[in-house]
């Protein structure tokens, strides 16, 4: 096994297979799917996006196992990213900056909201609640969803009294947002095989 030097880490992902397929957390509107659209954007093929939304990053870690995607992105806030660091299938291909869509507190319209709300979030970007949850409304209990559109989705079918979102979720999922939205500046790591087919 050989060990490479440190260095700056290589965002144009030459070392390694072509993108063909990219696989991320979704459903539809998620940060993460926004990421893999970049990145599709970046070193796709010449084709419509070949993005595949799976309910877990480890779900996409599957795929990519079963030959089903090339590539997968991480966001590095995930608590379980490492994980994929250490899996000795998988090989660390590069990583990019790319700020989220921007997030807020959303609520279903026509929905009162009580003055202690119960909010889904995912974990990651939980300490946001606080930061944007506005000043008439304290926090009854936070319920951690899959993902920034799994927490949208809480909210729609009314399971909770807000969520914190991304703007394309809350727009997927019918919210309105309640509070200011702001992007979040995120490194994403991208996964391949460590021995992709020739």
């Amino acid at each position: 096994m050989t060990t490479e030097a440190p260095g700056w880490i290589d965002t144009s992902l030459t070392d390694g297979p072509p993108v063909d397929a990219i696989g991320t957390l979704g459903p539809a509107g998620t940060s993460s799917e926004q990421a893999a659209l970049y990145l599709w954007a970046a070193r796709g093929q010449d084709a419509a996006p070949a993005i595949r939304l799976y309910d877990t990053y480890e779900l996409a870690g599957e795929a990519l196992r079963e030959r089903v995607v090339s590539h997968v992105v991480i966001a590095n806030a995930y608590a379980g990213v490492h994980s994929f660091y250490m899996d000795p299938k998988l090989r660390f291909a590069g990583a990019f900056l790319f700020d989220t869509p921007h997030y807020g507190i959303a609520v279903a319209p026509g929905h009162r909201i009580p003055k202690r709300a119960r909010i889904a979030t995912h974990p990651a970007p939980v300490a946001l609640v606080g930061e944007l949850l506005p000043e008439e409304y304290a926090v009854e209990e936070i319920l951690y969803a899959t993902s920034t559109s799994a927490a949208a989705g809480k909210a729609r079918r009314r399971e909770t009294d807000l969520a914190l979102t991304t703007q394309p979720a809350a727009k997927a999922n019918e919210l309105e947002f309640i509070s200011r939205t702001r992007p979040i500046r995120m490194l994403w790591s991208v996964f391949t095989l460590v021995d992709p087919p020739a």
